[in-house]
């Protein structure tokens, strides 16, 4: 049939998930990678790199095919003075650790050299970091809709070129809800990703912290991973480790402002479906939000409205909007 706009899944080709580390990285997908300030986050992902480009086993023992490629991309660091001796402390083969050049004009997530670099060097991971640093000029990490569509257009050039695409992200001030909406900007990062992986250390022993899954779409969540720093500021691995996960993503830990609670739980409430705008003034009075926020945040999130019958709904835009 000429010009169809469908096609069945009968004629499609069912093919497995491949991993970079099962179950937390997988080729070809988006993870994030997000904690607190000072937790870790970086130099966790600069020892992951020294393993994939000397072929070695991932923390828990997962085996890698061999050595890979990795493109590790930072705005907040200096090659030379920083970056450089990290990987060298790590251990990383720094002839397979690749950055695109980007002097002249600023990367970005949706900048067609990332297509072009991932080509190049045939990279198996690639790491932006942080995810902030990279938002293009004309969007705003709030806005779901633009948001949408530029993080699609990377997802598209991961799964492309079967490359492991880790996005490093800050925390915000506040907690209020489960972790996974105290990323910075639109719901939609955590949305398209298909594992988020938090960071964050032991209250009761601040010299370890965990790596353990707060989303995982394409596998059962793996196990906490453990970690240190020794004195000389390297990484030592301590493997899998016994560790309440659930209790971890529901503890609020830090007191945020009514904006943060209000944005957090709007989302909440409208990633299920479309909700009657005075179910989302009545949900948010209960955690002690004011109308007047609520306007302000139902604005930075671009929340649509619509009336059916007598009663005016609210939902997050779609990504064509």
């Amino acid at each position: 049939m000429e010009n169809a706009i469908c096609e069945y899944y009968s004629n499609v080709s069912a093919k497995p998930v491949e991993w970079l580390w099962y179950p937390y990285i997988p080729f070809g997908k988006l993870t994030v990678i997000q904690g607190d300030p000072g937790e870790g986050k970086s130099t966790f992902v600069l020892n992951l790199v020294s393993l994939l480009t000397n072929g070695q086993m991932m923390p828990d023992g997962y085996k890698l095919s061999g050595p890979g490629i990795a493109i590790y991309q930072c705005a907040e660091d200096g090659m030379a003075d920083t970056i450089k001796p990290r990987l060298v402390q790590a251990g990383a083969n720094c002839k397979r650790v690749a950055y695109i050049i980007d002097n002249d004009i600023a990367l970005t997530l949706e900048d067609g050299r990332i297509d072009s670099a991932i080509q190049e060097t045939g990279a198996n991971m690639l790491i932006i970091d942080p995810i902030q640093a990279f938002i293009p000029p004309d969007a705003d990490m709030l806005s779901a809709t633009k948001m949408r569509s530029v993080l699609r257009k990377l997802a598209a050039t991961a799964e492309k070129h079967r490359c492991a695409v880790i996005l490093i992200g800050h925390m915000n001030k506040g907690s209020g809800a489960k972790n996974l909406y105290r990323g910075l900007g639109s719901i939609d990062i955590a949305a398209i990703a298909r594992s988020v992986l938090m960071i964050s250390r032991d209250e009761n022993r601040p010299d370890i912290r965990y790596m353990y899954p707060i989303k995982s779409s394409l596998a059962p969540e793996g196990a906490a991973i453990a970690f240190s720093f020794n004195d000389h500021g390297g990484l030592e691995w301590q493997g899998r480790y016994a560790l309440n996960t659930a209790a971890l993503i529901d503890t609020v830990t830090v007191k945020t402002s009514k904006r943060e609670k209000a944005r957090a739980k709007m989302i909440q409430l409208l990633e299920q479906g479309d909700k009657p705008a005075k179910e989302i003034y009545a949900g948010l009075a209960d955690i002690g939000v004011g109308s007047r926020t609520v306007e302000k945040v139902k604005k930075e999130l671009q929340i649509k409205t619509y009336r059916s019958g007598s009663c005016w709904y609210w939902r997050i835009p779609k990504a064509e909007e």
